[in-house]
């Protein structure tokens, strides 16, 4: 059966960010806030390519090489593209499991190559760590979201010209140098028009084409290149759908409510079809007095006696099942129910050392209210400023990209 594929998530990551992002993927966190993470599996993660230091250090020797450039770039630009490749866990259940993801994600991360160029891919690192919960329920065994995680640098080539004040009248306005620039936005530009049910171009209230988005394109591109090597049986997203930008706890969420939708199904189904059998009420005496012994040695009942014994039969049967489950029920609760105090344990010590780094603070509170509250307000006024500034800066970097400053600064590094 298709199973369909996403490459669900295009995480765009700064200079501030990528720190968080590469601690998650690369497993170097004590506690993670994804609960289904079993961290004895972690070893179980496969690395297709690490990088020799952090993401971060690793961008800067590029730079320092001259492998990219980040010149004129803001300092909250975008450096990094996390890239989360997918596929519905019953995909590789039904296709071999661990082993099979392992040669799935593999030729996943040869496409990245492909597409970003293989010096660009900073990590790509497959999950095996991570719980199925509602799959696990359902196949009564564990049973692990097999996922991709793969890190890229977004690089275009950037022609820089010799400018106007150049000395040499016939090199102004000729290509001087061509530099790998780092540029989330013009990676991702798309120039294919996107077209409605009829073929025809869609266009925007100003009259201009709209283009189809980038992240719908690596997807096409994506499937396409695993169904050429050799990975069929599974189909793309739901074009257009919004799925295909959902977080990972987003989706565990929609999976988690499907689950208690389809149980309290069953709920209700169980309830309707047996719930005749949950008014008889007999003993275990009355219903050893039931029937009559002939003298053939059988036993003949009435039909109301028949009734009743047939409805509790079946009620048996079905609080036997009951029973079993709520067991099952029992052990996964427990299970929960002791992460739960691991993680509560983990979050009162977080909350200890914290208030042991604050206390300066708190005895200042204590004995000089009126200095701590000064010093507070100053301080709050301070991250205000900082964040109207940052504000301001985001604002005109929308209405001017390319700063006059920054252009100054390309001229005069040009004329050098």
């Amino acid at each position: 059966m298709a199973k369909d594929m996403s490459c669900a998530r295009v995480k765009q990551c700064s200079a501030a960010s990528i720190g968080a992002t590469e601690r998650h993927n690369e497993r170097l966190n004590t506690d993670y806030a994804n609960v289904n993470v079993v961290q004895e599996r972690i070893p179980l993660n496969v690395h297709y390519r690490s990088p020799p230091s952090s993401y971060m250090d690793t961008l800067r020797t590029m730079e320092a090489a001259g492998t990219v450039s980040t010149r004129g770039l803001r300092k909250d630009a975008t450096l990094f593209d996390e890239i989360i490749i997918d596929v519905n866990t019953m995909y590789f259940e039904h296709n071999g499991g661990y082993e099979y993801a392992k040669k799935f994600y593999e030729e996943a991360y040869h496409f990245l190559e492909k597409k970003f160029g293989s010096e660009y891919v900073v990590a790509a690192v497959m999950h095996a760590d991570e719980i199925n919960k509602a799959v696990t329920s359902e196949l009564g065994k564990d049973v692990y979201h097999y996922h991709l995680h793969a890190v890229v640098i977004p690089v275009v080539d950037k022609d820089i010209l010799w400018s106007k004040r150049c000395k040499d009248p016939a090199l102004r306005g000729t290509v001087r140098e061509t530099i790998h620039q780092v540029s989330h936005s013009k990676k991702w530009a798309s120039n294919i028009p996107l077209k409605d049910e009829q073929g025809q171009p869609v266009l925007r209230s100003n009259g201009k084409p709209k283009y189809r988005p980038s992240y719908s394109i690596l997807q096409d591109e994506l499937v396409t290149h695993m169904q050429e090597h050799g990975f069929t049986n599974f189909q793309r997203g739901e074009l257009g759908s919004t799925r295909e930008n959902l977080t990972s706890l987003q989706y565990q969420i929609e999976k988690d409510k499907e689950r208690l939708a389809s149980i309290q199904e069953r709920v209700e189904a169980a309830q309707t079809k047996y719930e005749a059998a949950w008014n008889v009420r007999k003993t275990e005496f009355e219903i050893d007095d039931m029937g009559k012994k002939t003298i053939t040695g059988k036993y003949t009942v009435s039909k109301e006696d028949y009734k009743q014994l047939t409805a509790l039969a079946k009620e048996g049967i079905t609080s036997r099942q009951e029973i079993h489950k709520l067991n099952e029920d029992i052990s996964l609760y427990k299970k929960q129910y002791i992460d739960c105090k691991y993680e509560l344990r983990d979050t009162q010590s977080a909350y200890a050392a914290l208030r042991r780094r604050c206390e300066p603070f708190l005895q200042a509170l204590k004995y000089f209210p009126q200095f701590a509250k000064g010093f507070a307000e100053k301080i709050a006024d301070l991250l205000e400023h900082r964040e109207a500034q940052q504000k301001k800066e985001r604002e005109e970097a929308k209405r001017n990209p390319y700063r006059s400053s920054v252009r100054r600064q390309d001229d005069q590094d040009l004329e050098r």
